[in-house]
């Protein structure tokens, strides 16, 4: 069918007189927008979906969204027979995410299956553990996590409070694309909604206090900067501080303001320093300890501390989430926790660090596919033989214990300010103690580049670019010969030097390539799943003895990477 044709489909009464007088116009006007808006289906993922909102079948809309919703509502009536069927809906701050969660709410509804709905925005993390707490059969958050203010998406959850993995979620996809427009169910009946708020905000809130807190020290003397930077995190890590005893804590009052135009940022992705650059203004005037600020779904934490010159600097996802890890492995190992059947979870783009610090501590490292909803899959594929301690990806996500089944900000928030306490009381700080974590399992630096490519020739630019690498590897990595190629789609292991390939079926397959090199270096090459980017991670290390080498190290290391760069072109 043409791309033409398609648009001519929703001339029908099926749709709204808005969306018909769009489309007729561009078609009238022969609008450039026609192509982009209807060439594709937005993909349906494992995942979800995520996408410009606006009119079409490859935009996000009342349509897109409503043959999603039906196709879930169909295959919760397959999987649940004859049972009241619950679903939690929550929602980010993005424009039209309110609307959008009535409307699926409506769609749930009108097949009967009954709707917990969020009054207003809430984080991410908060409808994860909802799902667990009200004992629903699934869950969905409209969000588009750190994307434009153009973007918006929609996420699926399972009864075990994470995002749906194989088989519900390949299941689900085919209900989602059996459904025609003309099948969506709109009329929704409000008598099968029950709105929720504060109350559940204090549940969860305690409940993280109960997973993510250890030592009660100097938390009075702690300075602690906070921005939500326009996200849904207001509404529940000011409280989170408070109950804690955090009593100095500063926010960043004009980005507390949620805004889906997050009108004092170019992006609202903690991951970027431009997006603390208020936050960290702030903490140069009231010498703050320590920086925090989460995107605007507020699953994601950004952590900026005082470096070894007193300015303060961005923590990259991995030195974070290693700093997390190691600090509670630590707890648990004093407290004598500690029974050889514990784990903590990453995934094949997240730094080897975890490798070395779980083999410190005793415990086991789990890895799987990039996201979150594979850490989850590993606890629910464990519960009752091994207990799951914490999790993390480079991308600046992290979770402390099960309670919560995706990355989740506020836990990981109350742990950092906890270590930003106890590091200060004992004459240091959160970076010196980074480099103490160095100084027993070896110092790695990692580097990222996103290779942008819009649009349909650039979806295919990136296919070709995976291509290439596949097919004609790299030899040869800043002078250290490639030893082995991880091939995640064919799931294969290439051993360089002997040519032989042993079979990987123990991680699902993904569009993935790693490289390892002789000396430890690893590079990971993967199309965006979300975005119309190619992603290139890039892990170095080396040994590491003294905090006075500290800054050489690190400016070895960073050439190191920059070297890699150069042999891939980029």
């Amino acid at each position: 069918m043409t791309t033409l044709e398609k648009a001519k489909l929703w001339l029908s009464d099926t749709f709204d007189a808005e969306t018909r007088a769009t489309v007729q116009n561009w078609i009238d006007t022969n609008s450039p927008e026609l192509e982009d808006s209807f060439y594709r289906e937005l993909e349906f993922g494992t995942g979800g979906m995520r996408g410009i909102m606006g009119v079409g079948t490859n935009r996000l809309n009342k349509y897109t969204l409503g043959q999603a919703t039906q196709g879930l509502a169909n295959y919760l009536h397959q999987q649940f027979p004859g049972e009241e069927i619950k679903v939690a809906i929550a929602y980010d701050v993005r424009n039209n995410s309110k609307e959008f969660g009535k409307m699926c709410a409506d769609v749930l509804t009108a097949n009967g299956i009954k709707v917990l709905l969020f009054k207003e925005h809430r984080p991410t993390p908060e409808l994860s553990f909802t799902v667990r707490d009200k004992k629903c059969n699934a869950g969905i958050v409209l969000t588009a996590s750190h994307n434009p203010p153009e973007y918006n998406g929609y996420k699926v959850y399972w009864n075990d409070g994470a995002q749906v993995v194989p088989p519900n979620d390949e299941n689900i996809i085919k209900e989602v694309y059996a459904t025609k427009f003309e099948e969506i169910k709109f009329n929704g009946n409000d008598d099968l909604i029950e709105w929720i708020g504060e109350e559940q905000d204090d549940v969860y809130i305690d409940t993280c206090m109960e997973n993510s807190l250890y030592q009660n020290i100097g938390r009075d003397n702690v300075n602690i900067v906070f921005t939500s930077i326009h996200g849904t995190t207001y509404t529940t890590i000011p409280k989170a501080l408070s109950k804690a005893g955090f009593t100095k804590v500063d926010l960043v009052k004009e980005q507390m303001i949620p805004s889906g135009n997050f009108p004092t940022v170019e992006s609202p992705n903690p991951e970027e320093p431009a997006a603390l650059t208020m936050a960290v203004d702030l903490a140069n005037i009231t010498n703050g300890d320590i920086v925090i600020g989460c995107d605007p779904d507020g699953d994601r934490l950004g952590i900026a501390v005082r470096n070894l010159d007193g300015e303060i600097q961005l923590l990259n996802g991995n030195q974070t989430n290693m700093i997390l890890t190691y600090y509670i492995l630590d707890q648990w190992k004093k407290a004598g926790k500690i029974t050889g059947k514990e784990f903590i979870g990453s995934t094949i783009v997240t730094s080897d660090c975890f490798f070395d610090v779980a083999e410190k501590f005793g415990v086991d490292c789990k890895v799987g596919l990039t996201g979150f909803k594979w850490i989850g899959k590993m606890i629910r594929d464990v519960e009752g033989q091994e207990k799951f301690i914490c999790g993390g990806e480079e991308s600046f996500g992290f979770m402390t214990g099960d309670f919560v089944r995706d990355k989740d900000s506020c836990g990981s928030i109350l742990l950092a300010c906890e270590i930003a306490a106890v590091c200060k009381a004992q004459g240091k700080t959160m970076y010196q103690y980074m480099i103490d974590i160095y100084k027993e399992i070896g110092m790695y630096q990692e580097g990222l580049v996103n290779v942008v490519r819009k649009g349909r020739t650039g979806a295919e630019e990136i296919a070709q670019m995976m291509v290439d690498f596949r097919e004609n590897p790299v030899k040869e990595l800043a002078g250290s010969k490639v030893l082995e190629v991880k091939d995640f789609q064919e799931q294969t292991c290439l051993n360089v030097i002997t040519g032989e390939r042993k079979v990987m079926n123990d991680i699902p397959k993904s569009n993935v390539l790693i490289y390892y090199t002789e000396d430890g270096t690893k590079v990971c090459i993967r199309p965006s799943g979300t975005e119309p980017k190619i992603k290139f991670y890039f892990s170095v290390k080396d040994k590491i003895e003294n905090e006075a080498d500290f800054k050489a190290k690190q400016a070895s290391l960073e050439q190191k990477i920059n070297e890699v760069k150069k042999d891939l072109k980029l």
